[in-house]
C-alpha cells in the first residue's frame, strides 16, 4: 500500500469521529479540517511553513503558560492537543509521512545513551565539551 501524505489522500479515509486509537483516524480528521478551511489555497497561507511555525510557537507559549501558571490539567491538555494537531498538519503541508518518520526516529533514539545534564536527563546526539 502506498503511504498517505496529502490532504487529498487522507480525506478519502473514512474514519470515526471518536477516539479509536488509530493514527488513520487522527490524520484523516486533521486532513478534513485542512480541506474544510482550504489551507492549501495560497490566499489562506495555511500551508506556508513560516506561518505554520509562528502558529506553533504561539501554541507552545499557550501550553507553557498553562503549565507554569498552574492552570487546570484540562487547559494544559487542550493546548497539548493544539500542538499535536498543528504538527500533524505540518506533515500534510509538507507531504511527509509522519507516522513512518516517527518510527524511523524512534528506532534511532532508542539506540542512544541517556546523559544527565544540569537540568536532567538528555537523550540526544552530542559530544561532551
Amino acid at each position: 500500500m502506498e503511504r498517505l501524505v496529502t490532504v487529498d489522500d487522507w480525506i478519502e479515509i473514512e474514519a470515526q469521529d471518536s477516539p479509536d486509537g488509530s493514527w488513520m483516524t487522527m490524520m484523516s480528521r486533521v486532513a478534513a479540517f485542512h480541506h474544510k478551511h482550504a489551507f492549501a489555497d495560497p490566499e489562506n497561507n495555511g500551508h506556508d511553513m513560516g506561518y505554520r511555525i509562528a502558529l506553533t510557537v504561539e501554541e507552545l507559549g499557550e501550553f507553557a503558560a498553562a503549565i507554569t501558571k498552574g492552570k487546570p490539567l484540562e487547559e494544559a491538555a487542550e493546548e497539548l492537543a493544539d500542538l499535536l494537531i498543528l504538527l500533524m498538519g505540518h506533515s500534510l503541508a509538507m507531504k511527509v509521512d509522519l507516522e513512518s518518520e516517527f518510527h524511523r526516529k524512534m528506532d534511532r533514539i532508542m539506540q542512544r545513551k541517556a546523559r544527565r545534564g544540569n537540568l536532567g536527563i538528555r537523550v540526544t546526539e552530542y559530544t561532551d565539551q
